[in-house]
């Protein structure tokens, strides 16, 4: 059941340059991306007012002018939003820290800490309960993943108090890692020194443990992803469309693929695996599109293929030509015959000639 948190408020960290993305984050900042047809972020503030949330401080640095004029007040969302920029990045703890002197809550309230490219299903109402229960300092949502190693690795006791904070280590002790999304004590934020550059996974979380104060792990097996690059980042469109994630965002029914307004799709083409097909996406006949991101305006011609692959705004790709694995940039013509695959990205505004680039040996 999921529970309901009246009054809480809730920083969003969305400072990140997503360089991970390029050439998709050139132009626009990571969280703004469309993802199953609304601005990633438009997922979690909707998934975070599903829970109570109320009231919303982004805490922005690259692109930051890009966020208000897309979220505008939050009322859309039956938010409230407040914007803070920071004029020199000061990682998680200091953004956390510098976004903190635009809440209204009282030193013993929890707030919600949520990250930008973060995709989760987890119950935040049980996190946040959790937190009040054991009157801890910090509650961290934890996940299991296959590859602890590229995460911050985090081992708990039978009590479920975290015992160490191991920020990406060769050898992890578990499969346990840091998700993201935390419930902190306001007073706690509030002794992060002000101003400067603080890490909350190397300074502020192993600070707090030394200091035996009361650092909590919510373990949860629900779905979990990080979108920080482009096959993350196609996956979590997918998933969204396919509903393997729920999301009150989505602005559609689930299913195979997910059309936008005006977007023309061939009763002869094949688009399916959780698509998304932009608004004025044009799909010829004969083409074939297995999960992957359409941007607005993009042309697939007759007879293309394009498999888990994001392809850009107005981007075009040409009669005959196999996508596959890769990302398409702005504007860019892939043309009739190319192969392109193995995770290549093509640079917006960038034009293949006619079978410029192939993997296969046929004629």
């Amino acid at each position: 059941m999921e529970s309901s948190l009246p009054g809480l408020e809730a920083i969003l960290l969305v400072g990140g340059q997503g360089t991970r993305l390029r050439p998709l984050t050139l132009g626009t900042p990571k969280p703004l991306l469309p993802t199953a047809g609304v601005p990633f972020l438009a997922h979690q503030l909707a998934r975070a007012r599903s829970f109570g949330v109320r009231r919303i401080v982004f805490a922005t640095s690259y692109k930051a002018s890009m966020f208000e004029p897309v979220f505008g007040d939050g009322a859309a969302f039956g938010l409230s939003l407040e914007y803070i920029t920071e004029q020199t990045p000061l990682g998680t703890g200091g953004a956390i820290r510098n976004a903190a002197e635009a809440l209204t809550s009282g030193p013993d309230d929890p707030v919600l800490i949520l990250n930008g490219d973060i995709l989760s299903g987890h119950d935040i109402g049980e996190q946040v309960s959790l937190h009040r229960a054991r009157e801890a300092a910090v509650t961290l949502h934890l996940t299991e993943v296959d590859d602890p190693t590229r995460f911050g690795c985090v081992p708990t006791d039978e009590s479920g108090r975290v015992t160490a904070f191991l920020e990406k280590t060769p050898n992890p002790v578990t499969n346990r890692i840091n998700a993201g999304c935390y419930v902190f004590t306001r007073s706690v934020i509030d002794s992060i020194p002000s101003g400067e550059v603080v890490s909350v996974e190397r300074e502020t979380f192993p600070g707090l443990i030394e200091s035996g104060q009361l650092v909590l792990g919510y373990a949860t097996p629900t779905y979990w992803l990080d979108v920080g690059t482009p096959a993350a980042f196609v996956q979590g469109s997918r998933d969204l469309v396919l509903g393997r994630l729920a999301s009150p965002a989505l602005p559609g029914p689930t299913g195979e693929y997910l059309a936008l307004d005006g977007a023309r799709i061939s009763p002869e083409a094949k688009v399916q695996g959780g698509t998304t097909v932009g608004a004025r996406c044009v799909v010829e006949a004969g083409a074939s599109v297995v999960g992957s991101v359409l941007s607005d305006d993009s042309v697939i011609e007759a007879g293309a293929s394009v498999v888990d692959s994001v392809v850009g705004q107005g981007a075009r790709v040409c009669a005959g030509a196999v996508v596959r694995d890769a990302v398409i940039g702005d504007g860019a013509i892939v043309g009739p015959g190319n192969e392109l695959q193995n995770g290549v990205r093509i640079w917006p505004g960038v034009e293949l000639p006619e079978r410029a680039l192939r993997y296969s040996s046929d004629v």
